[in-house]
């Protein structure tokens, strides 16, 4: 039996109204949990690139591209291990400001994890974490202790290691 591991994966489409729906009831009529999911402008003008983040068995990734593949407004769906692509994750912690003050420590812990704060007002400051899941899950761990107030971490963004070929593809799309 295959072992479930994290999947990247990469869909290139026209952006259009109701794909989101058709794509996501693929993973949902086989019981795959989207961990997260982004979906943002591309390199080539007028396609939109959507980021998700799954843990399947190769083989549950491999139909499930060849379905998604199927949509219409789909360009190119690709599939990556996290050692195949460069990813971030962002974050932001909202907390209240007395803590920033007299806790010392939280500076330190924002300059040791290489975050930043966002703002500061009387009621609360907030801080904003980029980086791979596991600094922001180390992050988050040291704050609770502290109490946050709010916390939410955006999808996964990706890029490849390897050279893709859907640069070039995409422009012949657009001519």
């Amino acid at each position: 039996m295959s072992k479930e591991i994290t999947y990247t994966v990469s869909i290139y489409t026209e952006n259009n109204i109701g794909l989101l729906n058709r794509v996501s009831a693929i993973f949902q009529r086989r019981h795959i949990n989207i961990e997260s999911i982004n979906s943002s402008i591309s390199e080539i003008e007028n396609v939109t690139k959507w980021t998700i983040l799954v843990i399947v068995t190769e083989e549950q990734m491999k139909k499930v591209i060849g379905q998604i593949e199927k949509q219409v407004e789909v360009i190119r769906a690709y599939y990556h291990t996290d050692d195949e692509i460069i990813y971030q994750e962002s974050c932001l912690f909202k907390m209240k400001s007395d803590l920033l003050f007299e806790a010392p420590q939280i500076q330190n812990l924002i300059k040791d994890h290489n975050a930043r704060l966002v703002t500061v007002n009387k009621d609360f400051f907030v801080i904003e974490k980029s980086g791979r899941t596991e600094e922001i899950e180390t992050l988050y761990q040291t704050l609770k202790t502290y109490g946050i107030s709010q916390f939410t971490r955006a999808g996964r963004i990706a890029v490849s290691k390897e050279r893709m070929e859907i640069s070039k593809l995409l422009s012949l799309f657009n001519a």
